[in-house]
């Protein structure tokens, strides 16, 4: 089985991935917030907001790992992408962090399998293109060295990011 069999790319909700594990795209203090990651926290109930309390916080670019209580999926792995401030500012070296160490925390676990959303490409305005290219590059060099997870998912929710990482998945097979 090459790499490009163990990525996958689909459009969907993130909150209903029966993965072992989600990527939650979360803010610094990872208390909950809009886009994504409220979607995970409404989804997880209160357990999840109680469990993200006692990490105290995350730096931009890592990640930390808790349950994932009412989700399907088993984990969720909170990680924080950068805010997009023009490119001068480590932005895609943060934002190939934040995939990396998801990933390391995924194998660390032994999880099978990991959906990851589009990090930053929201209203942290990271550009979409640039980050797809940045996320599938990231994923596609760790698969390469590392047999877990064995399968990555980008589950991808609207339409328009949706098709920049098909192309560019196609692009990079």
């Amino acid at each position: 089985m090459t790499i490009w069999n163990r990525i996958e790319i689909i459009r969907g909700d993130i909150t209903l991935m029966t993965a072992d594990a989600i990527v939650n795209a979360a803010n610094n203090s990872l208390l909950g917030g809009g886009g994504v990651d409220g979607a995970i926290h409404r989804a997880a109930g209160p357990a999840l907001l109680s469990a993200c309390r006692t990490l105290g916080g995350c730096a931009t670019g890592e990640a930390k790992i808790t349950r994932g209580y009412r989700l399907p999926a088993k984990w969720v792995i909170h990680t924080v992408g950068p805010v997009w401030r023009g490119g001068h500012k480590k932005e895609a070296y943060l934002l190939a962090s934040a995939y990396r160490e998801s990933l390391l925390l995924a194998r660390e676990y032994e999880l099978k399998s990991i959906a990851f959303p589009n990090i930053s490409t929201g209203v942290y305005g990271f550009p979409k293109e640039m980050a797809a290219e940045i996320a599938i590059e990231e994923v596609s060099s760790y698969l390469k060295l590392n047999s877990l997870p064995e399968k990555v998912i980008f589950c991808i929710f609207d339409q328009e990011n949706f098709d920049i990482y098909q192309e560019i998945f196609q692009r990079s097979e």
